[in-house]
């Protein structure tokens, strides 16, 4: 797979993660998808490839990548499972991401080295019930009494937030008033903490295999060291955490898409109807040649903004139109890829169904289609 953007390390990476993805992860996918089941066994040996803290220094034990890089990976893994690619690219773009670019220099020794390696997980406790696009909206609070926050309130819907290995979670917390509205903070929350509980979320139409959690403070005890970065500078660290990882939700969508794509392109290979295999019946070899066109141009586009982000350019923006095209064409091409397979699509029995239910999270996760729509009106002047 050719690119300009290409260079020959990336071309390694997306052959190691493609090559683990065909090996360790796609056998086990469907039976973790059954189960609900979260793989500590797959996290350490994605670790052990180095898919965690690929952006990090080596000063903190990370692999010290460029974005593309990352991104490829996600990709790569995205085109078996979602599940898995949702560990990895909430493991570095919402777990790491925050303490790496605005943490203080003991917080980054003491926790990214053991992010680094997959051994443990940390969350990014930003959604709430009743504060989802309205980040603005959060109602968990904390009060500083003699040199602790006191946190109460709770989060929803936070990825890698409550798994065996689970380290803590960047919180955004109300901690005063600003101006005529509310002052935001973030402060790192270890599971461990008194008055802290994380319960898992079952019953997921997609990512079965991934860990989503609520979690809830009830005077949850925290010294005032653990904020991070200034104190009222919570919602410029969230959001420009959100930056970052729409680009790894858009990889996610084009991995899904490719490997949505490659699915049907094999079924209609294989599936002979009136005396020919089905690829070379017009109508089924127009969708296949429409999924492959929309690919491309998601990957252009992703692949464009990665760049952008990688020399320091600004890519907000892109990121954003990233994040909304991939998972548009994730949605389009997986309901072809259905089409395709006809009734067999609908059947657990075919890849391409866990394929379908696992790409409607991406039009609402890590801000909605309509807030990115949102994000490019204002870019652009509206």
């Amino acid at each position: 797979m050719d690119h300009p953007l290409l260079n020959e390390q990336h071309h390694l990476i997306r052959e190691s993660v493609r090559d683990f993805a065909e090996k360790e992860i796609k056998p086990k996918a469907k039976e973790l998808d059954d189960k609900q089941e979260f793989s500590v066994d797959i996290t350490h040996k994605m670790g052990e490839i180095g898919l965690f803290g690929m952006i990090v220094s080596p000063d903190y034990g990370g692999q010290g990548m460029d974005y593309l890089s990352y991104i490829i990976a996600v990709e790569e893994l995205a085109r078996i499972d979602s599940s898995q690619a949702a560990t990895v690219a909430a493991g570095n773009s919402l777990g790491m991401n925050p303490i790496y670019y605005f943490g203080s220099e003991e917080h980054k020794k003491k926790y990214l080295p053991l992010l680094c390696t997959g051994k443990k997980l940390w969350g990014f406790g930003l959604t709430e019930p009743n504060a989802g696009s309205d980040s603005r909206n959060t109602k968990t609070n904390a009060k500083l009494i003699d040199g602790n926050w006191v946190i109460n309130g709770s989060k929803i819907f936070i990825t890698n937030a409550s798994t065996e290995i689970t380290l803590g979670s960047t919180v955004q917390v109300v901690s005063g008033e600003k101006g005529s509205g509310k002052e935001f903070s973030a402060i790192l929350v270890e599971n461990e903490t008194p008055g802290f509980t994380v319960k898992t979320m079952h019953d997921k139409m997609m990512w079965r295999a991934s860990n989503t959690a609520e979690l809830y403070f009830d005077d949850c005890k925290i010294d005032e060291s653990c904020m991070l970065g200034k104190r009222g500078e919570g919602s410029k660290i969230m959001l420009s955490t959100l930056d970052c990882g729409r680009l790894a939700i858009g990889a996610m969508g084009l991995g899904l898409a490719q490997g949505a794509f490659e699915l049907a392109l094999q079924y209609s290979q294989d599936r002979v109807q009136f005396g020919k295999p089905i690829c070379k019946q017009q109508i089924i070899s127009f969708k296949l040649a429409d999924m492959a066109l929309k690919v491309e141009l998601a990957r252009n586009l992703l692949y464009k903004a990665c760049w952008l982000r990688d020399n320091n350019k600004p890519f907000a923006l892109e990121a954003a139109m990233s994040k909304l095209y991939c998972s548009e064409v994730a949605k389009e091409v997986a309901d072809e890829a259905v089409q395709i397979h006809g009734g067999y699509g609908l059947m657990k029995d075919y890849d391409i169904e866990r394929f379908y239910r696992d790409q409607r999270l991406l039009q609402i996760g890590e801000g909605t289609s309509e807030i990115q729509r949102l994000v490019i009106s204002r870019n652009i002047g509206c």
